[in-house]
């Protein structure tokens, strides 16, 4: 199974920058699909950006231009860059996982994907 961790969330103000990472274990590498979800209080989850085995990604129309997802394999580690970030970004940030989608599912169904493997959050609060 896959272990992961996130870190890098935190409060900044409105325009200001934010990397998260997700460190997973209990695979030897991570090429496959995985992506990045927030939840705000009293919203549904929603996917903010997905990356396959090939690297092929898919962001949330309100992200685009502004986050960047991207995955490290020597360090098992995917990133999420956040740029420019606005109070509504405000909201738990999670990463997921899925091991077994090795093949170049694109970036789209990553991050519509149901996964099986979670990790615990990271808070992302935005100040106007």
């Amino acid at each position: 199974q896959v272990q992961l961790v996130e870190s890098g969330g935190g409060s900044v103000q409105a325009g200001g920058s934010l990397r998260l990472s997700c460190a997973a274990s209990g695979y030897a590498h991570i090429n496959y699909c995985m992506g990045w979800f927030r939840q705000a209080p009293g919203k549904e989850r929603e996917g903010v950006a997905g990356i396959d085995s090939d690297g092929d990604t898919s962001y949330l129309d309100s992200v685009k231009g502004r986050f960047t997802i991207s995955k490290d394999n020597a360090k098992n580690t995917l990133y999420l860059q956040m740029n420019d970030l606005k109070p509504e970004d405000t909201a738990m940030y999670y990463c997921a996982a899925d091991p077994y989608a090795l093949l170049a599912y694109g970036g789209t169904w990553c991050r519509h994907h149901p996964y099986y493997y979670w990790g615990q959050g990271t808070q992302v609060t935005v100040s106007s």
